[in-house]
């Protein structure tokens, strides 16, 4: 079983998203036996907080239930505990080498970089692109999939 652990800044929006979409693709799939997942975030901001409403809305929108989600923060456990720590971008891997001061493992990686198109995840907090977002995160996702579970 691969366990992932989703990161983002505040895990009110992408990681969560993350989450979801790749707990509902593993299930249509019949995968839920091969992953285990969660989602943390970087900074102390959002903590205890539910996806924040647009998120929730597209997700629900894609017929996701987010409810019963409260953000959290990575924990020094985290690296131990996850076999991935997948983030949505540049700012993510620096906030997460600064707390658990390097990456000696290689755990973390963008989401993007199990596809060819790599790059970064933006965080729709700001670009408002919450549809656009959700599209990338499930590319990610399905090369996430591919990569760890190749046919």
């Amino acid at each position: 079983m691969r366990k992932i652990l989703f990161v983002c800044h505040g895990n009110i929006c992408r990681s969560p998203a993350a989450l979801y979409l790749f707990r509902d693709m593993i299930r249509r799939e019949g995968l839920e036996a091969c992953f285990q997942a969660s989602s943390a975030a970087t900074s102390a901001e959002e903590l205890g907080n539910p996806v924040y409403p647009p998120m929730r809305r597209e997700l629900g929108r894609r017929g996701i239930d987010c409810s019963g989600h409260r953000a959290r923060r990575i924990t020094e456990a985290d690296y131990d505990n996850f076999d991935y720590l997948v983030i949505m971008d540049e700012r993510n891997r620096r906030n997460m080498l600064r707390f658990y001061g390097g990456d000696p493992e290689g755990k973390i990686r963008t989401l993007l970089s199990f596809t060819a198109a790599d790059g970064e995840i933006p965080d729709p907090w700001y670009t408002g692109d919450f549809e656009g977002v959700c599209d990338a995160i499930e590319t990610g996702l399905r090369g996430l999939i591919d990569t760890l579970l190749p046919s």
